[in-house]
């Protein structure tokens, strides 16, 4: 490298992002000009930062903000809903239905999205990603709810576990720790999974709507079609670079095939404009409103322990893959963008223990149906959390938007095209020869004999000794980095899966 390109680096290194900032007319094409955006910003942590100065707005910003708009609307509607049925199931005194939930869902949408979206990712730290909803634990939630947790003691437990975890660096350090063939491993399992459960889904639907409606004839072809529709113009997205506008365009092509092959009568509005109740004595302070709870003592507490533990052991592969997705698509000399592990930890913790106080009931993880549509567009973080906290606010507020995204067609093309088809293609990028198969193959084995979790444990503490994958990668390892912390997080998971019953065969111990 000569001398004057080293003394430009230099120079360009001093200079802010407003100096450094150049039009697209000057670009070729529109992706140079959306990478030269990624190298050349330099967010504040912890500090700052302004539109114009630190970050601008692009039209692609819209893209993630409507998938995690969208994703997460889904999403909370699935956790509220099984808290009602759970704690109704568990307790006497507790009769929650579809209008409780719906109230939590938008108590949820509010508060947190201008907190931790708009404020927190958008303005003062764009290297934490938004705090959005833990996916793989809403299949516990019945479960959790039956074992007598209460929703924040829960919280509490999650969020003090998970800031702790976070002030020793404890996040990056197990992502750092996790191979290519692991990690791919894992993506290609979440992915393939996920696809499945949505296709199911969608099938279920369409097949209920004679039964559901009193109709003379079946619509069970209405699910093939609309998944036929949108596997063409996923793969015509892809073909033509675009697939960063999968979620809303699959969505409307979703809608428009269900409507045209007369399942649109299954559509129905009835969430009408309005706003929660935001004051937490009313969610947590009788037995006779909101959640009819009342406030947690130990027995809750003791309840909820090893569902806080799993939840924050689960928080580094959710991160882990989040990142990687950035990583995929992002140029060289784009890493001051990349999302902070251990930041996005400390914004999660807070924002589960907020989320909570205020009457909400989600549990917290990065914020997936953003981040990979986000990193897919190569836009960073801070300029679409604050659209996706706007959109949040908006929906939340005039309440039918809600009843769209959490229609059946519209949730499961959402989720395939925005988050478990894109898991699946960066988990094959990831496995990229002999060792990285075999590292990748046996995590996606043990996830299938076990769960997810539980074999990225295992397969991080194999791979790092040479047991599997590549050995001289676990040459320059360290004892620790060998032993002690893949071991831990072993055992850490496994203790806490056996004392919830999450182990096939084994019944809970706790």
């Amino acid at each position: 490298m000569s001398e004057t390109v080293k003394n430009e680096q230099m120079e360009d290194s001093e200079k802010s992002y407003r100096e450094l900032h150049r039009p697209a007319s000057e670009f070729e094409t529109r992706e140079e000009y959306l990478d030269n955006e990624l190298k050349i910003m330099k967010p504040r942590r912890w500090g700052l930062n302004l539109p114009g100065r630190d970050f601008r707005f692009e039209w692609e910003d819209f893209v993630p903000a409507i998938a995690g708009t969208i994703g997460i609307t889904v999403m909370y509607s699935a956790v509220m809903a099984a808290w009602a049925a759970g704690l109704s199931e568990r307790w006497e005194h507790v009769n929650l239905g579809a209008e409780f939930a719906t109230q939590v869902v938008r108590v949820e949408m509010l508060i947190p999205a201008l907190l931790f979206c708009i404020l927190s990712s958008g303005f003062f730290n764009p290297k934490a990603n938004l705090a959005g909803n833990h996916g793989p634990m809403i299949p516990l939630i019945g479960a959790i709810a039956l074992a007598g947790a209460h929703p924040l003691a829960l919280a509490i437990l999650l969020g003090v576990f998970g800031l702790i975890l976070s002030y020793v660096k404890g996040g990056s350090r197990l992502v750092n720790l996790t191979s290519s063939g692991v990690a791919g491993g894992l993506l290609v399992f979440l992915g393939f999974m996920g696809a499945e459960g949505q296709i199911s889904s969608l099938f279920d639907w369409a097949g209920n709507l004679q039964s559901k409606h009193n109709l003379d004839y079946s619509l069970g072809y209405v699910a093939f079609f609309i998944l036929l529709a949108n596997v063409v113009l996923y793969a015509v997205l892809a073909k033509i670079g675009k697939r960063w506008l999968a979620i809303p365009l699959c969505s409307i092509a979703a809608v428009a095939m269900a409507f045209g092959l007369g399942a649109g009568l299954d559509l129905q509005f009835v969430t009408e404009p309005g706003i929660p109740n935001l004051n937490p004595v009313y969610w947590w302070g009788s037995t006779e409103q909101g959640w009819q709870l009342g406030l947690p003592n130990l027995e809750h507490f003791i309840a909820s322990l090893p569902f806080a533990i799993l939840a924050v052991a689960m928080w580094s592969p959710d991160f882990l893959g989040h990142r990687i997705f950035q990583e995929l698509n992002y140029p060289k000399g784009a890493e001051k963008v990349l999302m902070d592990v251990d930041d996005t930890m400390t914004t999660c913790s807070l924002r589960q223990i907020v989320g909570t106080a205020v009457g909400g009931g989600n549990i917290t993880s990065s914020w997936g149906t953003y981040m990979i549509p986000a990193a897919t567009a190569k836009r960073p973080i801070p300029a679409g959390a604050i659209l996706l906290g706007i959109l949040c606010i908006v929906v939340a507020i005039i309440g039918y938007p809600m009843d769209i995204a959490v229609w059946q067609p519209v949730m499961s093309i959402a989720l395939l095209v925005g988050v478990f088809l894109p898991l699946l293609e960066a988990g094959m990028q990831m496995v990229k020869d002999t060792k990285s198969s075999q590292s990748a193959g046996i995590c996606i084995f043990a996830a299938f004999v076990a769960n997810p979790v539980l074999a990225w444990a295992l397969t991080m503490f194999l791979d790092n000794n040479g047991l599997i994958g590549d050995e001289e990668r676990a040459k320059t390892l360290s004892v620790v980095d060998r032993i002690v912390i893949p071991g831990l997080a072993f055992v850490i998971c496994l203790a806490a899966m056996l004392a919830v019953g999450m182990i096939p065969g084994i019944p809970a111990l706790l």
